[in-house]
């Protein structure tokens, strides 16, 4: 089995928790941040990304050590069992210095060249943060009432090859000893003898070198998280997107610089940017709150990162002057659902949006609108983001766009991934084929219609007692235009959308939440549940209007979780709990097909959707993995891997180069196919459209070892309905099956 390339080419997203996820080179002007269980490595002046994928197996935190140029990995030290909340390069760049999580209680110095721990010892707090000395002698660590400097014996550490108790003093810290310490940074030049801390509470305290609190001043914040320092400033992150500088020498306040955008900003009316005074502020507005800062003292550029997912640049070479550099501003939870703007939209109209333009939506209540193509949009071009396009706010609850957990993570750990869930949010969404209304539900059920022309809400309505979990046009060569809305409720609604979205009719045959609707040829309507059941229906015409009888009832050994139609019509896909791709004949109802959707051996098939050709079907696992099969034979064709939690939604482009994947981890990856896999899916639309029906030809791939009654394309439907997953070897290791490693730390090497 030859497995295609599939290339990571695009991150829209972030999820560092603060300044252990944040780091600068000073030398290339890179920023380094994650994004799920990926290291985007950007160049603000040039906007272009670099990313680095961990492909290791295996359950152990690790601390991965990556050339950053080749982008390889070139050490892996395991001991830590729990996860690690920090880490430290030494300024000689001989150790590397890592904390455990608070189970773990574990502090290790690594010769990380030989791959041996020369010293260690526990630690009994919480730690947060950890920062070398610029000598590399000693470092402190910082944390809850806790603040600790641990000193290196290099004599011992360089003889001994076994591993030696790592000495350990508390800082002094008097009458602030219960305070949280959030972050810690070693002075440097003329202050090198200094250590700088921030209190939660909001502090800026110094250490001496006799490891006394020697002086603290107040930065005026209902909170501070995050701290860089200089030979010549101090950055000091705070409460809505303040960012204040002092002097390291005497602590003397010397400036706030400028806040990011206002939470609730409606970022396609465009402002023009002045050289300070970015945004201008209403009085009872709200920024977000500021949770990383770090400085790159060559370009004297200060990268922060906000608690709304958005990050910027500053260029403060002048503090009296500031200029933005960079920004960007990403959904800052759960992401449900990705959709692309169609190509070629019906009945002869003008497209509401520009090519390549694509949707999201998620827990933070919001519809985005992105395009990465660079056209000339429709939309007015912004100062805040290159990609982001608009932003569709469903409500005026601002709190609802911050992450909570940015701020409430100090321990370093991966925040809980049921936060989001519990959260009100948008939960699915649906492109008219005319491509002027965008539909979309809500976890507490409200269906809400967008015009894509004015970005306006036209209809917004109760239509479910739950959430709801799909939404389906019906197809443009049908002649109608419905709308099927399917729920947690058990119940699905179809509506006119000619007529004002009026209630045609309510389907209530499922017994509990249905995962997915579709609608086919010839009117005809598919649903599956958590039942276990898939029901075929077909609209009939009545005096009261277009009604939809059931025509077949099937059900399976296992949950249905979502399913697709193929381009051709015929055939639906069904993704399902034991980890099968089902194909049925949608006339008949018969299951035609049955192979393998996911390359790993645990988890469950969570969302299948074929490509605009038909050729291929894409599927996702709980296990994070996302796969490519060839529709007709299951071969696995190409597998990608990067996102830290379960991958929500997938959609191939309409150029067929690109597939958009979403997840909880709150990002968006676009993806760039193999070649190989483009020129298939082209010169299968042009055979379809040329011919007006579908090609009866079997692609160039070879077929996997299907059941006995299960031939190439058309095959023989079963007859005895018994299900059977047919297994097919798979050469070499499958990439990226532990995608459950969370990067949460990131820090340049000294040179």
């Amino acid at each position: 089995m030859f497995i295609l390339q599939v290339t990571l080419e695009k991150v829209l997203g972030i999820t560092a928790f603060g300044n252990r996820a944040l780091a600068c080179d000073p030398r290339s002007g890179l920023v380094a941040y994650p994004a799920g269980c990926v290291v985007v490595l950007l160049n603000p002046k040039k906007n272009k990304q670099h990313h680095i994928l961990n492909s290791s197996s295996g359950h152990m935190p690790a601390v991965r050590v990556w050339d950053v140029a080749e982008r390889t990995q070139v050490a892996e030290l395991q001991e830590h069992k729990y996860g690690i909340s920090c880490v430290a390069f030494s300024p000689n760049s001989k150790y590397i210095v890592s904390v455990g999580y608070q189970h773990d209680m574990i502090i290790n110095v690594w010769a990380w060249k030989k791959n041996i721990v020369v010293a260690a010892n526990k630690v009994s707090s919480k730690v947060t943060a950890v920062s070398f000395s610029d000598d590399s002698n000693y470092f402190v660590t910082a944390g809850n009432r806790h603040v600790k400097f641990w000193y290196l014996d290099h004599t011992k550490s360089s003889k001994v090859n076994a591993t030696v108790p790592l000495l350990g003093r508390s800082g002094l810290l008097g009458e602030l000893r219960n305070n949280f310490f959030s972050d810690v940074a070693c002075g440097k030049g003329r202050k090198a003898g200094s250590t700088f801390c921030i209190t939660s509470s909001g502090l800026l305290c110094e250490f001496n070198d006799k490891r006394l609190l020697d002086k603290w001043v107040e930065l005026r914040t209902s909170q501070a998280t995050s701290l860089s320092v200089t030979d010549e400033l101090i950055f000091c992150g705070c409460a809505d997107g303040t960012v204040r500088a002092f002097s390291p020498v005497n602590l003397h306040f010397i400036c706030t610089l400028p806040r990011p955008h206002c939470l609730g900003t409606d970022i396609a009316t465009g402002c023009q940017p002045g050289q300070y005074h970015l945004f201008s502020h209403k009085m009872d507005a709200r920024c977000p709150d500021t949770v990383a800062v770090s400085y790159d003292p060559a370009s004297r550029w200060l990268s922060c990162v906000y608690n709304d997912h958005s990050l910027y640049v500053w260029d403060v070479r002048d503090l009296r002057k500031v200029g933005k550099v960079y920004s960007a501003l990403y959904h800052s939870a759960c992401v449900w659902s990705v959709e692309v703007y169609p190509d070629r939209v019906s009945d002869g109209r003008q497209p509401c949006l520009p090519p390549g333009s694509f949707l999201s939506c998620s827990s933070d209540n919001t519809v985005r609108l992105w395009n990465i193509d660079g056209h000339n949009t429709t939309l007015s071009r912004n100062v805040i983001s290159n990609d982001l396009q608009k932003i569709i706010y469903m409500d005026n609850n601002t709190a609802g766009l911050l992450d909570t957990e940015c701020l409430n993570s100090g321990n370093g750990e991966k925040a809980d991934p049921q936060t989001s869930e519990t959260r009100t949010g948008i939960r699915t969404m649906c492109v008219s084929p005319d491509g002027q209304h965008l539909a979309s539900g809500d976890r507490t059920g409200t269906l809400r219609i967008h015009d894509l022309e004015s970005m306006g809400e036209i209809l917004n309505v109760q239509a479910h007692d739950s959430e709801i979990l799909c939404l389906e046009y019906s197809k443009p060569e049908t002649g109608l235009k419905l709308l099927a809305t399917a729920s947690r409720d058990r119940l699905i609604h179809v509506l006119d959308a000619e007529r004002e979205y009026s209630l045609l009719q309510t389907l209530d045959e499922h017994s509990s939440s249905i995962t997915a609707v579709r609608f086919a040829g010839k009117v005809r309507m598919i649903s599956c549940g958590a039942d276990k059941s898939i029901y075929f229906r077909t609209a009939q015409k009545s005096d009261e209007g277009t009604v939809f009888t059931r025509t077949h009832h099937i059900v399976r050994k296992t949950t249905l979780y979502d399913m697709d139609i193929d381009p051709t019509r015929k055939y639906a896909v069904i993704g399902c709990q034991d980890r099968s791709i089902r194909i049925f004949n949608i006339s008949n109802g018969k299951q035609k097909k049955l192979y393998k959707g996911s390359q790993g051996e645990d988890g469950t098939v969570i969302k299948v959707q074929t490509d605009p050709s038909g050729l291929y079907v894409a599927t996702s696992c709980s296990d994070k993995n996302i796969s490519i099969f060839d529709f007709y034979s299951g071969e696995c064709v190409a597998t990608m891997f990067g996102h830290s939690e379960v991958v929500t939604g997938m959609k191939f482009t309409n150029d067929c180069k690109h597939m958009i994947t979403v997840s909880g981890d709150s990002c968006i990856f676009v993806w760039r196919l193999a070649p190989e896999l483009t020129i298939s899916m082209r010169q299968r639309l042009s055979d379809l459209k040329q011919n007006g029906k579908p090609v009866q030809k079997t692609p160039p791939h070879k077929p996997c070892n299907l059941s006995d009654k299960e031939v190439e394309e058309e095959g023989i439907e079963e007859e005895d309905e018994e299900e059977r997953v047919s297994p097919y070897m798979v050469s070499g290791c499958s990439a990226g099956e532990d995608t459950g490693w969370y990067l949460t730390n990131i820090q340049y090497q000294s040179k």
